[in-house]
């Protein structure tokens, strides 16, 4: 169930001929400290810093002063008299050895005993203290430079070279229980009628009592668990391992609007969690199904949610627009405000229904005890915020389409969610697909995951696998909720959007790219390797739906679906093949219109869409001749018999720049063979040329090749693939072994380690290995597994977020080869604060300009459209600017939170969201007055409103020959300054600006009423900067935090 993500003065500045200058008002001078605060500035690992005059004598004395002082030997901490820990000169260096026991501590260094000149981080005169963690005791050497002043330390008893113990260390990659599945994706409604008995889940009265009306495709359409159960032959036919339902428990059958009804078919609208939905049928024939499956080899998963259950609860305001935390904070039962965040997985304050919510939360009469279990029916575990605009905050805390929105924060609800559900796992169910994982808090997943988990160890159930629906394409989110947030694996997004732009014909070197991300996911209990892989769904549409547009027919349409299989099967990954894929369906959009029926179907729109190999209409659709059934059979028996294509490891091999060749080695763990797989997705043959790990060997034809090929000395193959294409081939040799052994060059962060930090390994080998990665805090003894990798480029992503600031990290690779040869290498860092991407600025200067651009979002019917996310609504329309060619709109909305987008041209075709990301995320923005004003620049695609934050202009001089209808004018954004990564820091560029010598200020909020000057001086000085030469890159930088201008020319 995936978020609605649609497709995804004043005073007059001075004059630069005035020749006038501004009064300059210094800051105040910071005082010299002494013990501060832990900052984000560390000591120098590798010596940087800032550079400083050199001193005019050398310093009598450098003396090492922190709260480590008492632990080497001085009578006080912060002594700069102390000679115990006075660093002895020794040509321009000064430096000396310590043994330090753990502790946490903060130092710098003092010149000639005293506190009058003192260095800190980075070496800057009287600057902040340096943390120092050691959660052991450790020899460390200090050192100071006393023509830089910076300031080093470096672990003695880091040791880089290759030891006996690094052979019991290295590791071969994880591969869990779940990395050789086939899933079968099917909504049980829609799928077979067992017992027309159980139609109308046992309710009576009309459609709107039962939810039952087979014509309708928002409605009951008679599918159960006993068609299911009688069909698995058929399922089991196609390949499939395991068989994945849609959500089964008992749903609200109607809810609505009136005249917007709709039904509980699709099982996301849960009442009671312990009871199986009636119109599928009853917890003995989930029992019946279950053991069916098992008896046949397949597994059966549940999709489980957690997020949400049924709408029952109402607000007595009568409004549901989303309120925010900032304005309408919790409170606790007396009134006073409180932050839930401060209490997440620990006992709450008391909360009121009456008081301590943003809304009013009731149950209507007769709904008192909708839900089951009981505790469901308490309106204080739920959020009661409002409707979730799918962005910022309310992704969290608001109604997930209207939905009752759990308080996953409370520990009641992870201890009730945890309860339901291990009574699930004690029911025989294998796994669980989670619903809507990221609109739910970390905390929770950290919590629940491993309950879950633990209770199948507890019954013996050590293959049982949770996957969890986290709808993002980018593996750098999704990995955080298999590493940080303990989920076994996430809904591969990813490769789906992926997978069908490489069959539509896109860049082969993109989905390259998209695979050498894989690193993300590894840590030391999951990988790339456990992902479910997917083409299309219940919710956004089928793959043929996606192909259709790249096809020049029908025949070329089912070429590119065939081909998108195939690619999908020998890939990492387990692949899933939703309901009627197999039997072509095509489907004419997403949600409702990609659920069709496979047995005789009533509604219209179903019987009347395209059917791939077949014919449209009104049939039952269990053709095991059908092409694409028998295809996907196929491709089951290729993984099936040959397992490397579905876990081995996997290397990128080549890729075109544009369509061709995609090329990977699938690596045979157990009997040492290479396979080379390369997809091809142009409409003409085409060849490719790259390397494998045999040298002069034969590689004999296992899928859509009939001929074999050799590789030469140098292990390069040349290989041609059919058009639309896979092949595959096995090597009939072991992969080379008797090749120089491995060398392994550890490569650590030249700042430090911070947030989720990159550690790699540059690895010298010419067959296949495995990096090892892993660490320990100085200090200590023992090695704590990050993951292993096996493909090239060698690297994991350490989250050291949870380690204090200063914590001194020695980190080691050992790589093994095919050949079990061990070569390693050592290194350390220290913990530092993460840091964002460097500041980049975009290019603003003048492009062609679309016809139209509009504001699709959670408020087009406030603002008077049809519905909302209306992408073609003219009162949603903004207007270009001639002025400064910026498209600007200002509208008047009811106070309140609300999502959107800009779509160009009317159309979904192009769109920008967060961070100005084509086919972006939400934006989100909340307004207490009605009042909102948007801004989008067509040159950068950065949209935003003044609800979000401020709007940041330079203006100056320049101006004018930007084509500004005059100089120093606030209000043209020709050089509109935008922060898209949200650090504080607005940016643009430009190349327009001719050279020349120029001056300008920055404003906020297109006035004069707010603006600085140099130096960040509110109403200083004009900030002069010289262009050298026509068409010199320009770069403007304001930091919000200092309301300091950077310029840059280059």
């Amino acid at each position: 169930m995936q978020s609605p993500r649609p497709p995804l003065s004043s005073r007059p500045p001075l004059s630069s001929h005035s020749g006038n200058q501004s009064h300059r008002v210094e800051p105040p001078r910071r005082p010299r400290r002494l013990v501060a605060a832990l900052t984000a500035a560390l000591v120098a690992i590798v010596p940087l810093g800032l550079s400083a005059t050199p001193a005019a004598a050398a310093p009598t004395a450098v003396t090492l002063v922190g709260s480590l002082q008492s632990e080497l030997g001085c009578a006080t901490d912060w002594d700069p008299a102390c000679a115990a820990t006075t660093l002895p000169a020794a040509r321009g260096a000064y430096s000396k050895t310590f043994k330090v026991p753990a502790g946490s501590y903060e130092f710098k260094v003092a010149l000639d005993r005293s506190w009058t000149v003192n260095y800190g981080a980075g070496g800057v005169k009287d600057g902040p203290n340096i943390p120092l963690v050691l959660q052991g005791p450790a020899k460390l050497r200090f050192g100071y430079d006393d023509t830089t002043h910076v300031i080093s330390f470096t672990p003695l008893d880091v040791d880089e070279s290759t030891s006996r113990e690094d052979g019991r260390l290295a590791q071969d990659s994880l591969r869990s229980s779940l990395t050789r599945e086939r899933f079968y994706f099917v909504m049980a409604d829609r799928f077979a009628n067992g017992d027309t008995a159980n139609d109308t889940g046992g309710l009576t009265g009309t459609r709107l009592q039962t939810g039952y009306d087979p014509t309708d495709k928002g409605f009951y359409h008679g599918g159960d668990l006993k068609g299911l159960t009688s069909k698995l032959d058929y399922i089991k036919g196609l390949g499939t391992t395991a068989i994945w339902l849609t959500p089964s428990f008992k749903n609200k059958a109607v809810q609505g609007q009136p005249g917007q009804e709709s039904a509980g078919y699709h099982g996301y609208w849960v009442t009671d969690f312990t009871q199986i939905d009636p119109h599928l049928g009853t917890n003995a024939d989930m029992k019946k199904l279950i053991d069916a499956a098992h008896a046949k080899g397949m597994k059966v998963f549940f999709d489980i949610i957690t997020n949400h259950t049924a709408d029952v609860i109402d607000y007595s305001e009568g409004v549901y627009t989303y309120r925010t935390k900032k304005n309408y904070p919790y409170k606790d039962a007396s009134g006073t405000a409180f932050d839930d965040r401060d209490y997440v997985n620990q006992t709450f304050p008391a909360m009121s229904a009456t008081g301590s919510f943003p809304y009013s939360p009731f149950l209507h009469s007769g709904d008192e005890n909708a839900k089951s279990p009981a505790w469901l029916n308490d309106v204080t575990m739920y959020h009661n915020r409002g409707d979730s605009t799918f962005a910022g905050e309310s992704s969290t805390y608001g109604d997930f389409m209207g939905l009752d929105d759990l308080f996953t924060e409370r520990p009641e609800v992870v201890k009730g969610m945890g309860d339901i559900y291990k009574t699930w796992v004690d029911f025989g169910i294998d796994g669980f697909r989670i619903d809507t994982v990221k609109h739910v808090n970390l905390e929770f997943w950290q919590k629940f995951i491993p309950d879950i988990l633990g209770e199948a160890k507890k019954i013996r159930n050590d293959d049982f696998f949770a996957f969890g629906e986290v709808y993002d394409g980018n593996p750098e989110v999704m990995s955080q909720y298999t590493t940080a947030g303990k989920l076994q694996a996430t809904l591969d997004f990813g490769f789906q959007q992926q997978g069908v732009d490489f069959a539509k014909g896109k860049s082969a070197q993109t989905l390259a790219d998209f695979f050498a991300a894989d690193d993300w996911y590894t840590d030391a209990d999951s990988n790339a390797y456990q992902l479910p892989t997917f083409l299309g769904n219940h919710d956004m549409g089928r793959v043929a739906m996606f192909l259709k547009d790249a096809s020049a027919n029908a025949t070329e349409q089912l070429a590119r679906v065939k081909f998108a299989d195939e690619l999908m099967y020998v890939v990492r990954g387990n692949p899933v093949t939703y309901y009627g894929d197999e039997q072509g369906f095509v489907s004419t959009g997403g949600d409702q219109l990609a659920r069709e029926d496979m047995f005789a179907s009533k509604v219209d729109v179903y019987n009347s869409e395209q059917v791939l190999g077949g014919a449209s209409g009104s049939k039952d659709r269990y053709d095991t001749s059908a092409v694409l059934y028998k295809h996907l059979k196929g491709l089951a028996a290729l993984r099936a018999q040959n397992p490397a294509l579905a876990d081995g490891a996997q290397q990128n091999r080549f890729a075109a720049d544009g369509a061709g060749i995609f090329a990977i080695s699938r690596y045979d763990a157990d009997k040492g063979n290479e396979y080379i797989v390369a997809a091809n997705n142009s409409t003409s043959p085409a060849t490719a040329t790259f390397s494998t790990w045999v040298s002069n060997g034969t590689f004999k034809a296992v899928y859509g090749a009939s001929d074999k090929v050799r590789s030469g000395r140098d292990r390069k193959v040349t290989v041609t693939v059919p058009p639309l294409s896979v092949a595959v081939w096995r090597s009939t040799s072991r992969v080379d072994t008797n090749v120089a052994p491995p060398k392994a060059k550890l490569t650590l962060p030249a700042s430090g380690v911070g947030g989720r930090a990159e550690i790699s390994a540059i690895v010298s080998t010419n067959t296949f290995a495995q990096a090892t990665f892993l660490y320990r805090p100085v200090g200590t003894s023992k090695w704590r597994t990050i993951g292993t990798d096996d493909n090239a480029p060698f690297r994991v992503y350490h989250d050291v977020s949870g380690l204090a600031l200063g914590t001194v990290l020695e980190y080691r690779v050992v790589v093994k080869d095919a050949a079990g040869r061990v070569s390693a290498d050592g290194g350390w860092t220290s913990v530092v604060a993460a840091a964002g991407p460097p500041a980049s600025a975009d290019n603003g200067d003048p492009v062609a300009q679309p016809t139209a651009v509009t504001v699709p979002g959670t408020h087009n019917t406030e603002m008077g459209c049809p519905a909302d996310w209306a992408q073609d609504c003219p009162q949603a329309a903004l207007t270009l600017d001639a002025n400064d060619q910026i498209w600007k709109g200002t509208f008047t909305v009811p106070a309140g939170s609300y999502g959107y987008k800009v779509a160009i041209d009317n159309a979904w075709t192009e769109n920008y969201g967060a961070k100005g990301e084509k086919d972006g995320a939400n934006i989100s923005y909340e307004t207490t007055d009605g009042q909102v004003r948007f801004f989008y620049d067509h040159a950068t695609h950065w949209v935003t409103s003044d609800e979000e934050g401020p709007i940041v202009t330079t203006a100056g001089s320049f101006q004018s020959e930007l084509g500004c209808s005059a100089d120093w004018d606030p209000a043209c954004m020709r050089m509109w300054l935008q922060d898209k990564d949200a650090d504080g820091v607005y940016t643009i560029a430009t190349t327009k600006i001719p050279a020349g010598t120029w001056e300008f200020k920055v404003a906020v909020g297109l006035t004069w009423t707010e603006n600085y000057g140099a130096d960040g001086v509110p109403n200083g000085s004009n900030i002069a900067y010289t262009v050298p030469s026509n068409g010199a890159t320009t770069t403007f930088a304001y930091d919000s935090s200092t309301h300091k201008t950077t310029v840059t020319v280059k």
